[in-house]
């Protein structure tokens, strides 16, 4: 932006009119405005974007550790390397994650995700791939992409080994063309907490759309964009090494509450891949709502999609505290020996009745 302006008219008319001094506080000044972060806009006019540290991670990789003052928290076999973050190595059965300790409260954000997929194994021949999330509950192991089943909120899922179709083959039925998928997929999942992600059929019965990505062995950048703007959720990818985003799905009346976690994971079988993530960036975006859009897009708090029913989550009996326990006990003795008082005064009246009538 200085130099822009240093080698324009404007600043050589300007530049003889400003005294050494005043001319070196400007040049400083435009300098600082260059290289600061400051917003971006994004689309037409229509959002400026702002990067939020706290929910990001880049090389050097500060702040990722296991203890409670890390802004970023390592599970599993998920390893801090130079240049990059390695949740799991091409080696059988290994599960790791990365989480952000923050719960970003953002209404409208932008997450990027730099990631590479690479390992020995050939043609469906090496898995499983690996999970973005965004959900209520962080650090919780499991079998879904090394994350827990039945979670709350949105996966976004980049499945490397098509277990289903491979059942097909075992079976000796094959897709027809139009159902068939090509691997490594992407897919997306909104879950409040009541649905299984289905491994052996690759997710298909709970997802909300996908789309093919050949993100595995290649030798330049990949790159995995999630964008969340007026309830409308926007996957986009750069895998082809021309530095253009390129659409995957978008999905319109997803209700994500606020106050969740980012996170990814990643999970190895009896096949295996390196998944390594190299950065993390999150963008809140600043967006213009009409009155009646701030009246639809209110907060909510359980995910949900319009025009899909998800089955309604049954609260779990919460345990009995102490004092709760104690008050039963109690008031439980106290009916009993009223009970019994009661019963020893209607036999004691009911036996002097019997002896009047006697006599």
């Amino acid at each position: 932006m200085a130099v822009a302006l240093c080698s324009s008219g404007w600043w050589q008319h300007w530049r003889r009119r400003l005294s050494a001094r005043d001319g070196s506080r400007m040049l400083l000044l435009l300098l600082l405005l260059g290289s600061g972060q400051g917003p971006r806009q994004v689309g037409a006019g229509q959002a400026f974007e702002y990067l939020k540290r706290e929910h990001s991670l880049s090389k050097p990789y500060q702040g990722v550790g296991t203890g409670s003052s890390s802004l970023w928290n390592l599970m599993g076999n998920a390893m801090v390397m130079t240049q990059y973050i390695r949740l799991t190595p091409d080696m059988q059965s290994k599960q790791g994650a990365l989480w952000n300790r923050v719960p970003c409260f953002l209404r409208d954000w932008e997450l990027q995700v730099h990631f590479k997929i690479h390992g020995q194994g050939k043609k469906n021949l090496h898995g499983d791939g690996l999970a973005i999330w965004y959900t209520k509950d962080r650090m919780q192991p499991g079998p879904v992409f090394g994350n827990m089943d039945k979670f709350v909120g949105l996966g976004v899922f980049v499945d490397t080994y098509p277990n289903e179709e491979k059942q097909q083959e075992a079976q000796k039925r094959r897709y027809s063309p139009g159902v068939q998928r090509v691997f490594p997929y992407i897919s997306v999942m909104v879950n409040n907490g009541s649905l299984s992600y289905d491994h052996e059929r690759d997710g298909r019965p709970t997802e909300l759309g996908g789309c093919t990505a050949i993100v595995r062995n290649l030798h330049y950048d990949t790159f995995l964009v999630i964008r969340y703007v007026k309830r409308h959720l926007t996957i986009m990818m750069d895998i082809d090494g021309k530095h253009e985003w390129r659409d995957c799905l978008e999905v319109p009346g997803v209700r994500l509450p606020r106050g969740y976690y980012f996170g990814t994971s990643s999970i190895t079988g009896d096949l295996s891949d390196n998944h390594d993530v190299i950065s993390l960036k999150l963008f809140e975006l600043t967006v213009e709502r009409t009155p009646e859009e701030e009246k639809l897009h209110r907060d909510v708090f359980m995910p949900s999609v319009d025009n899909m029913k998800l089955p309604e989550m049954t609260a779990p009996l919460q345990p009995l505290s102490g004092l709760a326990l104690f008050l039963i006990v109690f008031f439980s003795l106290v009916f009993s020996v009223f009970a019994i008082v009661i019963g020893i005064i209607l036999y004691n009246k009911w036996q002097e009745q019997s002896r009047k009538r006697f006599y």
